[in-house]
């Protein structure tokens, strides 16, 4: 497994050793030793997987508030996303700030996104299939997003913001400026 520190070291894309042959392949997508060794210790409660038939199709930003506030280990099943974590952590000296990363099937890289950060991701192909953990439950009175397209984060999703699929909630998001982080 290699693991790799975005420009936000508390992100971390994951790299799981493919074992290939003429049948296909075998992928230990994850180990709670070798994720521990890594400096990633969570204890993951709940996989959620997402399709998107649609390329365009952005989903977040989104966080949840403490006490239910998650961190995030996301891999892509079935086609390509840009990958998006902001830094929410008021404290930090990163706070405002934004890493991303691509993530297919393909590549097989994971990105693992602490607590404290809203996330999103944008499909690059159509029929994506995207499985992340999560160490907290889901908790609706503690769900919130920021709008995807702030012009004050200016995120380079990688596609185009006319084309962009979106849920309602999504689309409807609050600014950043208007954003007062929990975290």
């Amino acid at each position: 497994m290699d693991v790799t520190a975005l420009a936000i070291p508390e992100v971390k894309l994951i790299t799981p050793r493919r074992f290939s042959d003429d049948r296909g392949f075998f992928s230990e997508t994850y180990n709670a030793k070798a994720f521990k060794a890594a400096g990633i210790e969570c204890d993951f409660v709940q996989d959620n997987h997402s399709y998107s038939a649609r390329q365009g199709t952005v989903r977040g930003l989104h966080y949840q508030s403490p006490p239910f506030a998650q961190s995030k280990l996301v891999r892509v099943l079935r086609g390509a996303i840009i990958d998006v974590a902001v830094d929410a952590r008021k404290d930090s000296p990163s706070f405002g700030q934004w890493v991303k990363a691509e993530i297919s099937a393909e590549n097989g890289t994971q990105i693992f996104v602490p607590k404290g950060f809203l996330h999103g991701f944008a499909t690059l192909e159509p029929d994506t299939e995207v499985a992340y953990k999560v160490d907290a439950f889901y908790d609706g009175a503690s769900d919130g997003s920021v709008k995807w397209d702030d012009p004050d984060l200016a995120i380079d999703w990688g596609i185009r913001p006319e084309s962009a699929s979106l849920s309602e909630k999504d689309a409807k998001a609050p600014e950043w400026a208007d954003f007062s982080s929990p975290f």
